[in-house]
């Protein structure tokens, strides 16, 4: 088993933090789902809800 430079793991956290950021970045309705399998982010999922304006009823 080789060991992992330190380093490395601070640039893969660094990686995926900015995925996450990319992920929330203009989100306004919606959620971001992150999956972790044995203490690693292995999918990080967006889902976003779009609400249409409805023409109002003014009367004039």
């Amino acid at each position: 088993m080789s060991a992992t430079p330190f380093r490395s793991l601070d640039n893969h956290n660094d990686t995926i933090l900015h995925d996450i950021q990319n992920a929330l970045q203009g989100l306004r309705f919606g959620s971001v789902e992150i999956t972790v399998h044995n203490g690693q982010v292995v999918q990080i999922e967006r889902k976003e809800k779009f609400r249409p304006q409805l023409p109002s009823n003014n009367k004039a």
